[in-house]
């Protein structure tokens, strides 16, 4: 998989991160660390795993998983990675297994690639599209605030609804 070191740049209205970038936040002891994990479609067939999670660093929610996609697909590397809003996957009970029932292998060869540069939404939106999910109203502030970004409907029973699924620490290594 090639990764850039540098950060997602910012755009308009760009507030989004990839954790790995933000050396001061981790994954929080309450959530499991999903990345390497298998990401199952709707048929229980593994079409790639959790490479990144990429977040809204001022709300600490994860808002994508950007997920690498199997070499099996025979994609051309570039268009090997897709971001899925973190609310229509959901954690498997006991194993470490993402499932994405609203994924199919056809589908997935008909999702928009992530590129690792910027997350427009556009881009945003050409995701929502591809997975049939609705969009909010144009100019809407609370683009988050919808189904298919609550982190609790990842989550489920793997986490209390409470917590934060990432966190920060101070340069001493102490939970802010």
């Amino acid at each position: 998989m090639e990764t850039t070191s540098a950060p997602i740049p910012p755009a308009e209205g760009m507030h989004l991160r990839r954790l790995r970038d933000l050396t001061e936040f981790e994954v929080a002891d309450s959530s499991p660390d999903v990345r390497g994990w298998s990401v199952r479609g709707a048929d229980g067939q593994k079409f790639g795993e959790v490479a990144e999670l990429i977040v809204e660093e001022d709300a600490l929610k994860v808002r994508y998983l950007d997920i690498e996609l199997s070499s099996n697909l025979r994609l051309n590397k570039n268009e090997r990675h897709i971001l899925l809003p973190i609310g229509v996957a959901a954690l498997d009970e006991e194993g470490d297994n993402v499932f994405v029932p609203a994924l199919t292998m056809e589908s997935v060869m008909e999702y928009p690639p992530y590129s690792e540069i910027q997350i427009s939404r556009d881009y945003e939106e050409a995701m929502l599209r591809a997975l049939k999910l609705p969009l909010p109203e144009a100019g809407s502030a609370a683009f988050y605030n919808q189904p298919s970004y609550d982190e609790q409907r990842f989550y489920q029973n793997r986490r209390p609804a409470e917590l934060n699924a990432f966190r920060k620490r101070d340069q001493h290594g102490n939970i802010v």
